[in-house]
């Protein structure tokens, strides 16, 4: 075997990553970032502190995220993935709203303890702009999965403006309602409150869709 270009890399150092590995080493990553924000503030934390606290090396962490705020990321995806996998399981014989009170979850049922964490990112989203840049680039990319399903309600392709408009306003009223939640639950989160969140989600988009799909 070789080593040179096009040969066989890594001989004799670390395995590659798995994707599975890698989503898990960057959620341990975020977790550890999160705590550190929450306590010395942004500004406060380095990559080198995130880094010890997660148990990597510096250039594990540079080499999975682009800057220190962006360790966030899988923290906020995990939100993000919820909404979209109630999407996808939306009946096609049922209203949204009636399918959000029912299955909407806010995080995936494995991610629970993670809910006070995440909500912390987005309070602290108002006061730091880089913060505020990685949640909003976050749910940018979750609109072409809200447009595939509206696309299917709407009778209409997944690009064209009749759909990409119907998924920025169903991704900017989660995005107003999970800003309301994270302030609502500023002192700890209550099953009352994610009750709530959820009936408020239902509520908002009730009668958009009811005019549109």
């Amino acid at each position: 075997m070789t080593s040179g270009r096009g040969g066989t890399a890594n001989l004799g150092g670390r395995p590659p990553l798995s994707d599975e590995a890698r989503r898990r080493q960057g959620l341990k990553i975020s977790r550890a970032a999160v705590r550190l924000f929450r306590e010395h503030g942004v500004a406060g934390t380095s990559g080198a502190q995130i880094a010890r606290a997660a148990g990597v090396s510096e250039r594990t962490l540079w080499r999975l995220f682009r800057t220190k705020e962006s360790c966030v990321e899988p923290l906020l995806t995990k939100s993000l993935d919820a909404f979209r996998e109630v999407l996808r399981t939306w009946p096609a014989d049922r209203d949204l709203p009636d399918h959000l009170r029912a299955n909407y979850t806010f995080v995936p049922e494995d991610s629970r303890a993670d809910i006070d964490d995440l909500l912390a990112v987005v309070r602290m989203s108002r006061s730091e702009p880089a913060l505020r840049a990685a949640w909003l680039v976050l749910q940018e990319r979750a609109e072409p999965t809200l447009a595939d399903v509206l696309s299917g309600r709407l009778g209409l392709a997944p690009d064209t403006p009749e759909v990409r408009l119907a998924a920025a306003t169903m991704n900017a009223a989660l995005r107003l309602v999970t800003d309301d939640f994270a302030w609502a639950t500023a002192n700890g989160v209550t099953a009352d409150e994610v009750t709530r969140h959820r009936k408020r989600l239902a509520d908002t988009l009730r009668a958009y869709t009811s005019r549109m799909l």
